[in-house]
């Protein structure tokens, strides 16, 4: 109850104890990754990235769709595919039916790194489920009966 003794309206109390266990499960999950990211040498930007390539048709996307799929200026993909690049996670192979566009893939060490680290996150993930399952059962529940 507020400081003031009186009851707000509003949202009932499961709402916010559902929104604040999966805000809690994401902030374990994103420290978890983060810690992770940073042993591996790898931004969450990148790491972002790499799975964006991985998950391109043949493990290669355009410059501008890798831009557009990380919400990014285009400018800002070019130094981030930079600094992956000169970190061997990622190359630059010119695309054969436009010779204005490159494509972007992953070298075999960005291969290896995105692989370790897709293992470590999944079970990071998957610890976590339980937590992330009972908060959007509960706003589940408490948004159909409203």
């Amino acid at each position: 109850m507020p400081r003031s003794g009186r009851r707000t309206s509003g949202l009932a109390d499961d709402v916010y104890e559902g929104l604040a266990g999966f805000r809690l499960a994401m902030r374990r999950f994103l420290s978890f990754s983060e810690a992770a990211l940073a042993e591996a040498g790898v931004t969450s930007q990148q790491y972002q990235a790499l799975l964006v390539v991985r998950t391109a048709p043949g493990w290669q996307i355009r410059l501008r769709d890798l831009a557009e799929q990380m919400l990014m200026h285009h400018n800002s993909a070019v130094q981030l595919v930079d600094r992956m690049c000169s970190a061997g996670l990622a190359e630059r192979i010119p695309a054969e039916d436009d010779k204005r566009s490159v494509l972007i893939g992953l070298t075999a060490n960005g291969e290896r790194t995105l692989e370790s680290l897709a293992k470590v996150h999944v079970e990071a993930m998957l610890a976590h489920e339980p937590l992330l399952a009972e908060s959007l059962s509960r706003l589940r529940q408490v948004t159909q009966m409203a």
